[in-house]
């Protein structure tokens, strides 16, 4: 008798667990899919990029610009993930620096943004999902197939949610040499970060602070779970594929004012990966995306120094600057 009351206050309990566990996933999912208000502005048209379409393996197509230096054989080229509800357009914003030290870029609209391919039924968000990471990995071997970019090295270079595409999509090909991220983030890592602060507008904190761990993780996953069933989506697991770039050349760029995308996170982006990937550059006083805009010297000096470091870069640098005019005939 004893252990039938026992089991009916365990079963009661998980049902009222369930039950409760149901009612915050209605209440959270909401907010989980509701946008941060980014304020992304709108970059001005430049002349100098040559407009260029990219084939997705579903069907879509891509539409961005390639700067090509026509007067030195580039250092390489930097395929460049703009920040959700950005554009391609905003390339120079981020890589002037790298294109005045000779690199060529390669920007591209994600799908559902600028002047790409709009895909029915697909709404995209600042999380990332695999939509994201097919673009980019179809940018990467557009770069890779281009004829004057052939032997050049390749590194890839994102802002926030482009961030994080562009950290998965070189860990799932090998033909890129470095990556940077700025601001970038995995689902997982932001949710449970800001988990704390969610928690205690559902329940009380006192409450909050009672729950085991592992049931907020379980209750983390399944949020995203509705929320993937509800919008037919898959969100990129960006942390499960931040170990394989251990062996390759990361930069981590944080804002040390960055209220969305803490410094925090960032450093646990670099826990994750490892390896090579130095530690992180927090920039002081710089807000989510606005690293550049707060020290654009030494943002491009860094960028440049560490996409230089591409094998194959420092060579072509070093032919151009030893390069000398043969001496002009002597005409009798």
């Amino acid at each position: 008798m004893v252990w039938v009351i026992i089991g009916s206050i365990v079963l009661g309990l998980v049902v009222l667990d369930l039950i409760a566990l149901g009612l915050i996933i209605r209440v959270v999912v909401p907010w989980f899919e509701k946008g941060p208000p980014f304020n992304v502005e709108a970059s001005p048209l430049d002349p100098r990029a040559e407009q260029i379409e990219i084939s997705t393996p579903d069907g879509l197509t891509l539409r961005g610009g390639y700067y090509h230096h026509l007067d030195r054989t580039p250092r390489g080229v930097i395929v460049f993930c703009h920040e959700f509800t950005g554009s391609h357009w905003s390339a120079m914003s981020y890589c002037q620096g790298l294109w005045d030290a000779g690199f060529d870029l390669l920007a591209f609209d994600f799908r559902n943004h600028g002047e790409s391919d709009f895909q029915p039924g697909f709404e995209p968000l600042h999380w990332l999902t695999e939509c994201e990471i097919t673009d980019a990995l179809a940018a990467i071997e557009y770069a890779a197939e281009r004829p004057e970019l052939a032997g050049l090295p390749i590194g890839i270079y994102g802002v926030s949610r482009g961030g994080g595409a562009a950290l998965v999509a070189a860990a799932r090909n090998a033909a890129v040499e470095a990556v940077t991220s700025d601001g970038g983030y995995g689902t997982n890592v932001l949710m449970q970060h800001h988990t704390p602060r969610w928690a205690t507008l559902v329940v009380p904190a006192w409450l909050y602070r009672m729950i085991p761990w592992w049931h907020t993780l379980l209750s983390l996953t399944l949020i995203r779970f509705w929320s993937q069933r509800r919008r037919g989506v898959q969100y990129a697991n960006v942390e499960r594929w931040l170990p394989r770039l251990r062996s390759r050349d990361v930069l981590l760029i944080s804002g040390g004012r960055d209220n969305y995308v803490m410094p925090e996170v960032t450093w646990k982006l670099r826990e994750l990966i490892g390896g090579l990937c130095s530690e992180p550059w927090i920039v002081p006083q710089a807000k989510h995306n606005c690293a550049r805009s707060m020290n654009p010297t030494e943002y491009d000096q860094r960028l440049v120094a560490f996409f230089s470091g591409m094998p194959g870069a420092e060579e072509v640098v070093r032919e151009i600057v030893n390069f000398e005019e043969p001496a002009p005939a002597i005409v009798d």
